[in-house]
């Protein structure tokens, strides 16, 4: 089965979004500059083999993330000072 591009962009926002999801700043920053990196790097793909087995692994880091980023939602860190404050608007 070949893999389209509207299937991979759409993996690319599904990751970004999983990975923004953790409550560490590290973590979270760690995430998706390696989700971007995986897709930068990976972008001239043209054999159909390989686009399939990167999409593959891009289907099994999805799930990988969204059990990481759930356990990291059950615990609380502190905000670092590098962290933006969110501010409430009314």
């Amino acid at each position: 089965m070949a893999v389209s591009s509207k299937q991979v962009l759409s993996l690319y926002k599904q990751l970004l979004e999983k990975a923004a999801k953790f409550d560490n700043y590290n973590f979270r920053e760690y995430s998706k500059r390696r989700v971007r990196d995986a897709f930068k790097d990976n972008k001239n793909l043209s054999e159909e083999k390989s686009i399939t087995e990167f999409y593959n692994k891009g289907i099994e880091s999805l799930a990988q993330l969204h059990r990481q980023s759930t356990i990291s939602q059950m615990f609380t860190f502190d905000k670092l000072v590098v962290e933006p404050l969110k501010q409430k608007h009314q």
